[in-house]
């Protein structure tokens, strides 16, 4: 039983209706072209074939009426006609003339009769004698026409003319005439070489259209209409929807396509169909590496104001129809890596306090268990006030909460690693001073990516330099010249303060300067230090993006970045408090107007320094 049934069940299912539609026998959009085109290709050549033979057949009517005329014409007028007319037996006379001359034109028939239509002569000699088949009132008014008629020997084209006397009279008729069949007999020659032409012509028309189709059809990869109507409107709802930014080119590098996410990524306005990459003001090294020859993997750049990972692949196989550029956004996990940066700081610095607190309370008890009770209290006490000396210095001073944490951690990793982390005596930020916008995520990358890289340079500097390496921090709400590079105006361009309270008022910007003992920077490098990829290591781990990270939060949040030289590198960060793009206070009075330009500074910019 279960051999009956398991194969009927899925032919019944197969037989109910689908609800789609009946399948057509050619569903691929080459299949339904090429039938298309066939039928177009056959029509036309049917048509065309149609007309050819419709020419044909009335030009061979029309050869065949100037015949038939010629030759009634050459007989009416001949003398011997014009004779045997008046003998008294006009047969004898006439009828082996006229079948002669029938026989030497190629016509029908030739027949010769009286005014009333009897006929003389005629092809077949029963006939004469008989009334002659066909209109003659025009040919007995002396007037010669031509028609087709059905006679005796079936329809022909014929033609009546009169023989005139020498009294101009009309005393007998002559008729000569082509059977449409002897006609059509003329034709078959021409239309065999007719329908010859046409069916090779539709071969070749239908050979042609199948090799195109062939491409097309390997080209749409056979899909219908409807699956193409259908895959292009998926493909534009995909590129809109994805958060990944999405860039085709062709093969010389012009954009084909690019979706929201990547303009947005990018920073690309307008129309960018058919623009080439190298145009679309991208940084330098991100345009050479989608401009590569290897494809790119996870490799991180930098734009105006975002972190992205970049991926590329060609199209295709060999030389490719083009390539495929996306783009990840990194800003946010770049700025949580910050974070992550500095709480892994606190930590180490939690852990190498702990160890070096454990060595110091061994030390205390063994003094203590030596009897040596005084030295141990002054030991005991010397270190701690060494450890809270520091700590209190950066908490009376910089009351933001984040660059209070951050400086911390910083100090106790470079003492960790042998660099003395200081902070200047006129550092002082209070809490709440800074906007709501100035994010303690930028800040974070500012001051940590700085404090790092002097601590670096530093300790590779100390080989050579005559003071231990030392970095120092300068941390202040500033104002004046110290917010313009020292020509004595504001960030935004107005009177600033005296740069010394730590209190923000209009005008001012936060100021960020650290400096390190180390080499210092190469005056022929500084427009290269804020690009991604700069460094002065040589270890190959991927150095050279944090300083470009700087440069772009600066650059994002309307500031400054300037290099400078003392005993090592300077390198200055401004911050404006007021005035910000898109902050409250900017240019014009109106909140959310951009800066004329970043940092709002007076259209000067010192030497070293990146606006």
């Amino acid at each position: 039983m279960s051999e009956r049934t398991a194969p009927t069940a899925p032919r019944r299912r197969s037989h109910r209706p689908t609800g789609r539609g009946p399948r057509r026998l050619v569903r691929s959009l080459a299949g339904q072209l090429f039938v298309v085109q066939v039928v177009i290709v056959a029509a036309v050549v049917a048509g065309g074939a149609v007309l050819a033979y419709l020419f044909t057949a009335d030009r061979a009517e029309d050869a065949a009426r100037r015949q038939v005329t010629a030759v009634a014409h050459a007989v009416a007028d001949s003398p011997s006609v014009r004779a045997a007319v008046g003998a008294p037996d006009p047969t004898a006379a006439l009828q082996p003339y006229v079948e002669q001359v029938r026989a030497d034109t190629g016509v029908s028939f030739i027949t010769v009769m009286d005014t009333d239509g009897v006929r003389w002569t005629h092809p077949l000699p029963e006939q004469i004698g008989r009334t002659y088949l066909g209109h003659i009132d025009w040919a007995l008014a002396g007037q010669t026409r031509s028609e087709t008629y059905t006679g005796t020997l079936g329809p022909s084209v014929r033609v009546v003319a009169p023989v005139w006397d020498e009294r101009h009279r009309v005393v007998a008729l002559v008729s000569a005439g082509l059977t449409v069949e002897s006609i059509s007999a003329q034709l078959s020659g021409p239309l065999l070489a007719l329908v010859g032409v046409a069916v090779a012509a539709l071969a070749v028309g239908g050979v042609g259209t199948y090799l195109a189709n062939s491409r097309l059809r390997r080209h749409t990869h056979g899909m219908g209409p409807d699956q193409l109507s259908h895959l292009y409107e998926y493909h534009q709802a995909t590129l809109h929807a994805v958060r990944e930014g999405l860039v085709l080119l062709d093969r010389s590098h012009r954009v084909v396509l690019c979706n929201d996410a990547a303009r947005e990524l990018l920073g690309l306005t307008g129309d960018l169909d058919g623009r080439p990459v190298v145009e679309l003001g991208l940084p330098e090294a991100l345009v050479a590496a989608v401009l590569g020859e290897e494809p790119v993997r996870d490799e991180v750049h930098l734009t105006a104001e975002r972190v992205v990972v970049l991926n590329t692949s060609t199209i295709g196989t060999g030389p490719g129809l083009g390539r495929v550029v996306t783009l990840r956004d990194h800003t946010e996990l770049q700025a949580l890596s910050g974070e992550l940066d500095s709480v892994r700081c606190f930590t180490e610095a939690l852990g190498a306090q702990a160890h070096e607190a454990a060595n110091r309370l061994h030390a205390v008890v063994s003094l203590i268990e030596l009897g040596r009770h005084e030295q141990a209290v002054e030991f005991a006490t010397a270190e701690l006030e060494l450890a809270q000396q520091l700590t209190d210095r950066v908490v009376a001073a910089v009351g933001e909460p984040v660059l209070a944490a951050l400086l911390l951690g910083k100090a106790a990793q470079a003492a960790e690693r042998g660099v003395e982390l200081t902070l200047t005596e006129d550092s002082r930020i209070d809490d709440g001073v800074l906007p709501p916008d100035l994010s303690a995520r930028d800040l974070i990358t500012v001051l940590g990516n700085l404090i790092d890289n002097a601590v670096d340079a530093a300790i590779a500097g100390a080989a050579e330099s005559p003071v231990p390496p030392e970095v120092t921090v300068t941390a202040r709400i500033a104002g004046g010249r110290d917010c313009t590079g020292g020509d004595g105006e504001g960030c935004d361009g107005g009177d600033g303060g005296d740069g010394g309270d730590g209190a923000g008022v209009p005008g001012d910007c936060l100021l960020l300067r650290v400096a390190d003992t180390g080499a210092g920077i190469d005056p022929g490098a500084v427009e290269d230090v804020f690009r991604r990829g700069w460094s002065t290591k040589q270890d190959g781990h991927g150095h050279g993006l944090g300083l470009a990270l700087v440069a772009q939060t600066a650059r994002r949040n309307g500031g400054t970045v300037e290099v400078g030289r003392e005993r090592g590198a300077v390198l200055t960060v401004r911050l404006p408090l007021a005035g910000r793009p898109g902050g409250p206070g900017g240019p014009g009075g109106e909140p959310g107007e951009p800066a004329d330009r970043p940092g709002g500074s007076s259209g000067r910019e010192r030497e070293g320094a990146l606006a």
